[in-house]
């Protein structure tokens, strides 16, 4: 494992499995954490220890907010791990949407959407407005890969929503097909929560730029009015504010990329999004 050049991840690691006794199956690592797939006592179980604070390193006590409404329960946390019920199989929505099944994937988003219903987020939790300080950052830099008209007209919209919403709750801030999971006896279920409060026409953004896998199909209207459709009327919130969360958000998502080190180019699913739904907004003003 990669845990083994890491002696302080490795020792945190240790550490949780012991003290929520858990024995240990199998293990996967990604990019940002470590998962361990065990059993505590007989209880299928998934331990997941982020590599180093960022986005999900309190991820286990927003997920806790939602009290296994939608998501997958929590049954410790702490920060930079948590542990989890073991979801089976496991499949990730992403394959309904890319296997031509995209409506019925987008009608299970709006389920577990309208079954999140979370407590008080924790003190400290991000909100929406917090998040467009990365407008600010990018266009103080030298990167020239993301238009400045865009980037301009996406941080105004995206602040002019911030300063204008209502009825304003904790969301997963990352729900998208990656994210959303089957299990056998519960149905479809949230896992990785980033955590941000704001209105739930926010929490439509990044489903609408996923699966990354097909940016050229994403990147079409009437891909995006079709869901916009079926989601805003499940959901019953306002379609014109998520479809312009949905382009401000996309911008947003591109300047993360450039951050994180990650390749930009046109067939990036944020720009692309943001590049489809920019007239769309056009023939709503």
């Amino acid at each position: 494992m990669a845990t083994d050049s890491d002696p302080d991840l490795q020792q945190r690691i240790t550490r949780h499995l012991r003290n929520w006794s858990v024995e240990v199956e199998y293990t996967s690592e990604t990019e940002t954490s470590v998962l361990l797939f065990g059993r505590r006592a007989e209880t299928p179980v998934v331990l997941k220890v982020v590599r180093e604070p960022g986005d999900e390193w309190h991820s286990g006590e927003v997920l806790a907010a939602f009290g296994g409404r939608g998501v997958a329960r929590v049954y410790e946390c702490t920060e930079g791990a948590v542990l989890l019920e073991r979801l089976s199989p496991g499949i990730p929505l992403a394959q309904l949407a890319l296997a031509g099944r995209d409506d019925e994937a987008t009608d299970i988003l709006a389920e577990v959407i309208a079954a999140m219903s979370p407590e008080s987020p924790r003190p400290g939790t991000a909100s929406v407005l917090d998040w467009a300080a990365g407008f600010e950052r990018y266009a103080a830099g030298t990167d020239a890969r993301i238009p400045r008209d865009l980037l301009a007209e996406a941080q105004r919209v995206y602040l002019e929503l911030s300063g204008s919403q209502a009825h304003i709750r904790l969301l997963h801030g990352d729900l998208q097909h990656y994210n959303v999971l089957c299990d056998a006896r519960r149905g479809w279920l949230a896992i990785d929560p980033k955590g941000v409060v704001g209105e739930l026409e926010f929490e439509l953004g990044a489903l609408l730029r996923n699966p990354v896998d097909r940016p050229d199909w994403l990147a079409q209207a009437a891909v995006v009015d079709r869901r916009l459709t079926r989601l805003t009327a499940k959901l019953r919130i306002d379609r014109r504010r998520a479809l312009r969360w949905g382009f401000a958000q996309g911008v947003l998502a591109a300047v993360w990329a450039v951050e994180d080190g990650f390749p930009l180019d046109a067939r990036n699913p944020g720009l692309s999004l943001a590049r489809t739904i920019r007239p769309m907004l056009d023939r709503l003003d």
